[in-house]
């Protein structure tokens, strides 16, 4: 059965750049981004990886750990990094499981057989520190990820788990909130002393928490 959003991550073991990674022990409590790129030494993913390595900083602000996934072996992964840090200024500073055997492409449902037999496609994975997933994105191999967007996402995500909000259309980080819907307006003024903006009874409007 495919893996839906609030099931607990799979736990696996495999080698990776980082050395063996039992998954649920490395986990420990951190959220983390689980990605498959389909093959060291192609180009989309030599900027990818670059940039992300550039990135990493926010993403350990957020609490979040980062682990990519190729089919290739270590030996390969490990070239193919002064590669990327040669072209985009960056060498990955973050492990990369060599699932050579697909277990963890199979278990994660990464090989999608009308584009390719062989090679994973671009999943991403955001995992909770209770090792749920709560997000899964699939990109075709032609086309590029957008990791602020991801960033973007774990900041929504991060924020509405610890209040009773939602984030509006495009929103980013310090812009105003929804208050949901589940949230009485006597319960909400307790949350929100300050008050909001009632568009509709529905659509209540306040700064970000």
């Amino acid at each position: 059965m495919a893996l839906q959003l609030g099931d607990v991550a799979p736990d696996f073991e495999q080698d990776s750049t980082g050395g063996h990674i039992r998954f649920h022990q490395w986990l420990g409590t951190s959220w983390a981004v689980l990605f498959s790129h389909p093959k060291d030494f192609t180009p989309v993913c030599t900027t990818e990886l670059g940039y992300l390595a550039r990135k990493k900083s926010e993403f350990d602000k957020r609490g979040v750990k980062v682990i990519g996934l190729s089919v290739d072996p270590v030996t390969d992964h490990e070239k193919w990094a002064q590669d990327i840090a040669e072209t985009q200024g960056h060498a990955p500073n973050y492990p990369i499981l060599a699932d050579a055997d697909r277990k963890v492409a199979s278990l994660y449902g990464m090989i999608h057989p009308n584009a390719s037999d062989t090679m994973t496609v671009r999943s991403v994975f955001v995992i909770d520190g209770a090792k749920k997933i709560r997000l899964m994105l699939t990109y075709p191999a032609s086309t590029g990820r957008n990791f602020d967007e991801l960033l973007r996402t774990i900041d929504s995500l991060q924020l509405t788990d610890q209040h009773k909000v939602a984030t509006p259309v495009n929103w980013q980080r310090g812009d105003d909130v929804i208050i949901v819907p589940s949230l009485s307006d006597a319960d909400a003024k307790a949350r929100f002393p300050g008050g909001w903006k009632t568009l509709k009874p529905y659509l209540r409007i306040v700064p970000q928490p």
